[in-house]
C-alpha cells in the first residue's frame, strides 16, 4: 500500500483517496487530478476576467461579435446585450470554481451558443474554431469532475 501513496493509485491501479489525502498531495501523484484542477482554475478564472472586460473593453470591442440577428432579438442594443454577456460569464467562473461537476456542462452550452452565433456572422471562423476547442475543454473538465467533484451540492476542494 506504500506505493499508493507514492504514485496516488492502489495495487490495482485506480486512483487512490482515503479522504484524508491532501489536495497537494493529490496533485503530486494523479495526472488526471491535476488536468481536472488545471481546467477548473482555467474555466473559472478566464470567464470571470471576459466578463469583467465586458464592461471595460480592454481586450477587444465585443459588441463585433455579435451577429446582427441576435442584436435584433435580444432587448436594447448590442451593449446592453454585451453587459448581459458579461454577467453570465462571470456567474459561470464562480460556478465552475464552486461546483465544476455542473457547471462545467452550463459553460460547454454557453460556448455551443457562441460558435452559433459566430458560425452565423460571417468572418469569424476561426474564432468559432477557437470557441469549440474550449467546448471540447468545458467538456473534459465536466467528464473529469464526474470522478474529482463530489455530486450534489456540496462544495469540494
Amino acid at each position: 500500500m506504500e506505493s499508493a501513496t507514492l504514485t496516488g493509485r492502489d495495487a490495482r491501479g485506480a486512483v487512490a483517496h482515503d479522504g484524508a489525502t491532501s489536495v497537494v498531495d493529490r496533485l503530486k501523484g494523479d495526472a488526471a487530478y491535476q488536468a481536472f484542477w488545471l481546467l477548473r482554475v482555467g474555466f473559472a478564472v478566464l470567464p470571470i476576467l471576459f466578463g469583467l472586460d465586458k464592461f471595460f473593453d480592454v481586450l477587444v470591442d465585443w459588441e463585433i461579435y455579435l451577429a446582427p440577428w441576435i442584436n435584433d432579438i435580444v432587448p436594447g442594443n448590442a451593449a446592453d446585450a454585451m453587459y448581459a454577456v458579461g454577467v453570465i460569464e462571470i456567474l459561470a467562473g464562480i460556478a465552475v470554481a464552486l461546483k465544476p461537476r455542473y457547471a462545467a456542462y452550463v459553460v460547454a452550452a454557453w460556448l455551443a451558443g457562441i460558435i452559433v452565433n459566430l458560425l452565423s456572422y460571417s468572418g469569424y471562423y476561426d474564432i468559432a474554431l477557437r470557441d469549440f476547442g474550449l467546448m471540447a475543454g468545458a467538456l473534459t473538465l465536466a467528464r473529469l469532475a464526474s470522478k474529482y467533484d463530489a455530486p450534489g451540492f456540496k462544495l469540494s476542494v
